[in-house]
């Protein structure tokens, strides 16, 4: 249970991570990132570069090109950390 839990804290850091980026109060699961105003080059840049920083996860170029919402984005955060 306390490994749910911790995930789930992270998760919702990754969430809280993510609405600063991209400059919005909040982010839910099914948003599009490309839909934010803020979407931009700088933007993914600053997403690849939080995962791999605080979440220890890689994400490639073409990991991003795929990402189509917020969802997406954490599955694969969540999938190849062990630490979140």
């Amino acid at each position: 249970m306390f490994l749910v839990q911790k995930k789930w804290g992270k998760m919702e850091e990754l969430r809280s991570d993510l609405a600063e980026i991209l400059e919005v109060d909040s982010v839910e699961d099914s948003h599009v990132l490309r839909d934010f105003d803020s979407w931009d080059s700088l933007a993914s840049l600053a997403i690849q570069a939080t995962c791999d920083k605080k979440y220890k996860v890689s994400i490639s170029p073409e990991d991003l090109a795929a990402i189509v919402t917020i969802a997406d984005l954490i599955s694969i955060v969540n999938s190849r950390s062990s630490s979140v």
